[in-house]
């Protein structure tokens, strides 16, 4: 490591004595406050998704801090983003609830096209002819053996459909 620079996390600043460090410091940590926890929220700047952004803000925040030392900023990256074990954990909850959203969409999607299909080549072959409250129990008990968790069991109705 280069010994006339300091690292902070992401971010390297040329050491000109103790004081552009503790400034640089604290610049790269009043940013990381401005960008913590608002990663989900809708058009939000995030430390994750929106690096030139965030970039271009440690540069301000540097130039703001470092300027009047005469220290001039060129450039900043993050190279490396950690979070606690907390956010973590509910950025982690976050994305399996959105991952479990897609999958129940994607399952409900294909189990209405399968009902969909089966119940037009009834109609087609003349297989049986049903009524609409038939079918919509047809189409309910499709519906829910599609979709379950569980695998169906099977019911046998030995009476008639009409009372």
């Amino acid at each position: 490591m280069d010994p006339n620079y300091v690292s902070l996390g992401a971010t390297r600043v040329l050491l000109f004595n103790g004081l552009a460090a503790r400034n640089a410091r604290l610049a790269v940590d009043r940013r990381q406050r401005d960008f913590r926890g608002r990663a989900h929220d809708a058009g939000a700047v995030a430390l994750s998704t929106h690096t030139a952004e965030v970039s271009k803000g440690l540069v301000e925040a540097l130039h703001e801090r470092l300027g009047k030392a005469g220290v001039e900023c060129i450039e900043s990256r993050i190279s490396h983003l950690a979070y606690s074990p907390e956010i973590a954990s509910a950025m982690l909850q976050r994305q399996q609830a959105s991952a479990i959203v897609a999958a129940r969409y994607k399952i409900v999607e294909g189990a209405v096209g399968m009902v969909e299909n089966a119940l037009e080549l009834l109609s087609q072959k003349g297989v049986v002819h049903l009524d609409e409250e038939r079918k919509a129990a047809m189409v309910s008990n499709l519906l829910v053996v599609l979709c379950g968790e569980r695998s169906a069991q099977p019911v046998l109705n030995t009476g008639t459909l009409y009372s």
